[in-house]
């Protein structure tokens, strides 16, 4: 489908809804809702430093990466055996089928958790298991992605990836998150150079409030497929055309943008500019629990505040499929969904 008839804006919300999507930038510890953090913890025998949901929700008030990341770690250590990393994930991927996402790339991190005394293979067979159940369950397929804690040093990224190893079968692909300002991509060449010998699919946050330079590092250095976040890129042309030419993704999260104030209105994203500049850009959720929606909520957001359009919908759902970690015929269903959908809304 290339001709996309207009929809009229009181409809594009319902539009938005029903599109199948990929969502291809989700950490999975970010979808820990406070009931469930709170549930967590009584299982766990675990005190809570707030006392009740409604104060943890209050505490959602963030000025940059670094003051997420704080309260976020907090969060995470309510998780403790495989029972837990299973339900966070089922309860993230029901939400997700629920708004019609066919395809989840899922985040995650086994190094907050090995630092926690857990070992890696109890965080990893508990997102698995999930994301089996939830695909017999849900029918909703997803994967796995091990990002590397770049505030840690290379030489523990290389641990993280052996600790992982036994577990090759359940993984796509390999990361870089976490404290992003002083921490380059080129501090991780070595462990990328070796995930990149073991097969794994390569990606990286970079450009979130890291500069471009960070990007070209990412791409040139580690070699990256995609680049999540990647909204700094706009600051310079010569990246742009890059991107353009080699067909990079950048996977971005409007909302987790505003909340963590790279942008200070919706208004003033560049999403729009970076469709009509020809980049693949994707929409999606980052930290959904604590960024204020999943990934329908920052279609909704976003397109109210920049005024995007059904044609705006369905680039950014084919690009979501195109820029996947799945076999072609696989994408090539997707796609055909996707069309199914545009045409019977039309």
């Amino acid at each position: 489908m290339h001709d996309i008839k207009p929809v009229a804006a009181e409809r594009l919300p319902d539009l938005l809804r029903k599109m199948p999507k990929a969502e291809l930038h989700m950490h999975i510890e970010g979808s820990l809702e406070p009931e469930l953090m709170f549930a967590l913890a009584q299982r766990n025998g675990l005190a809570m430093d707030y006392p009740d949901v409604a104060a943890l929700r209050r505490a959602y008030v963030f000025d940059d990466l670094q003051s997420f990341l704080d309260i976020y770690h907090q969060g995470t250590l309510v998780l403790r055996t495989e029972q837990d990393f299973f339900d966070m994930t089922m309860a993230y991927l029901e939400r997700a089928a629920a708004d019609q996402v066919l395809h989840a790339e899922i985040f995650f991190d086994t190094q907050t958790h090995t630092g926690h005394g857990l070992s890696a293979d109890l965080v990893i067979n508990g997102l698995h298991r999930a994301c089996v159940a939830a695909h017999a369950k849900l029918g909703i397929d997803a994967s796995l992605i091990l990002c590397f804690l770049r505030h840690l040093t290379e030489r523990e990224a290389f641990e993280c990836l052996e600790q992982a190893l036994p577990h090759r079968d359940k993984i796509v692909g390999v990361g870089l998150a976490s404290s992003e300002m002083g921490h380059p991509p080129e501090k991780f060449s070595r462990v990328f150079d070796r995930a990149r010998e073991l097969g794994f699919r390569l990606v990286a946050h970079a450009g979130e409030e890291g500069p471009p330079a960070y990007i070209w590092s990412a791409l040139d250095v580690l070699k990256v497929e995609r680049i999540d976040h990647g909204v700094q890129a706009m600051r310079d042309p010569a990246l742009i055309a890059r991107l353009v030419k080699d067909r990079i993704a950048l996977t971005v999260c409007p909302l987790s943008n505003l909340k963590l104030r790279v942008v200070q209105d919706l208004a003033q994203h560049s999403l729009g500019r970076m469709l009509e500049a020809g980049v693949m850009a994707t929409v999606n959720s980052d930290d959904p629990a604590y960024f204020g929606g999943y990934i329908n909520e920052n279609f909704s957001q976003s397109f109210a505040a920049l005024g995007l359009t059904a044609v705006h919908a369905y680039q950014l759902a084919r690009n979501s499929f195109e820029a996947s970690f799945v076999d072609a015929s696989v994408k090539a269903a997707y796609l055909d969904r996707l069309d199914e959908c545009f045409e019977a809304f039309v």
